[in-house]
């Protein structure tokens, strides 16, 4: 269902993890070498891809105490898993990483459509630049966000205003795309609707359709979404 707004979407924001990368093969790599590291069992991809979504310090305090509610850890414990993951995802990010299926013609599409695109991630800046630019999408984005560039992370809706600050966009024509009900919240912060993808990660919860937005299935539903909004918006 397409909600009517005052002026066409001329700026779409992504998620990264889950939305158009695939991440979790190099996160969980890194997750178990730092367990193993530790003389700790190691953990399924599965059960780690329960603990992203939050940020790398809340990722690795979960897996330390292989919990999806912990949230802190001893401060010697948690800064040398800290150290040893950061090693190993300095030397490996990208590797096993892998874009989702229509993500290169989604975004071919968006740009064909002359809309400022950016990413909104809580991936610390260091990593996200490398693994969009090791995945050939970084020449796509104007702008790209880290869970460090601001003082808050998602799903607190600073993030997404300072993209929307940068691409000089507002609510009413800019869109959020992401995987996980972090993102919506943050979209919803930020008064900005939200299309949801469902392939990604969501901390072991159900996905649920946006009060603004709508579920779709890819990045070319985006761009069909977008431009069934921006024909509505034109005939209004």
């Amino acid at each position: 269902m397409i909600t009517s707004t005052p002026s066409s979407i001329k700026a779409v924001l992504f998620d990264l993890d889950g939305t158009l990368v695939d991440s979790m093969p190099d996160l969980a790599y890194c997750s178990n070498q730092t367990l193993s590291e530790l003389g700790r069992a190691t953990l399924p991809e599965e059960r780690l891809s329960t603990f992203v979504g939050k940020g790398l310090d809340r990722l690795i305090i979960r897996f330390l105490a292989n919990d999806i509610h912990a949230e802190s850890a001893e401060a010697a414990l948690f800064n040398q898993a800290k150290a040893i993951f950061k090693r190993h995802y300095h030397a490996t990010n990208g590797e096993r990483s892998m874009l989702y299926p229509k993500v290169l013609a989604g975004l071919d599409r968006l740009k064909e459509m002359g809309l400022s695109l950016g990413i909104v991630t809580n991936k610390p800046i260091e990593f996200t630049v490398p693994l969009v630019e090791k995945k050939g999408i970084l020449p796509f984005f104007d702008v790209l966000v880290g869970g460090d560039t601001c003082e808050h992370k998602k799903p607190h809706p600073q993030p997404v205003l300072y993209a929307m600050d940068k691409l000089q966009s507002a609510p009413h024509n800019t869109v959020f795309v992401g995987d996980s009900l972090n993102d919506a919240a943050a979209a919803a912060a930020a008064e900005v609707p939200c299309l949801m993808l469902p392939y990604g990660y969501n901390e072991g919860q159900a996905l649920t359709k946006p009060e603004r937005g709508d579920l779709v299935d890819d990045l070319m539903a985006v761009a069909q979404w977008i431009e069934a909004q921006n024909t509505l918006s034109a005939t209004n």
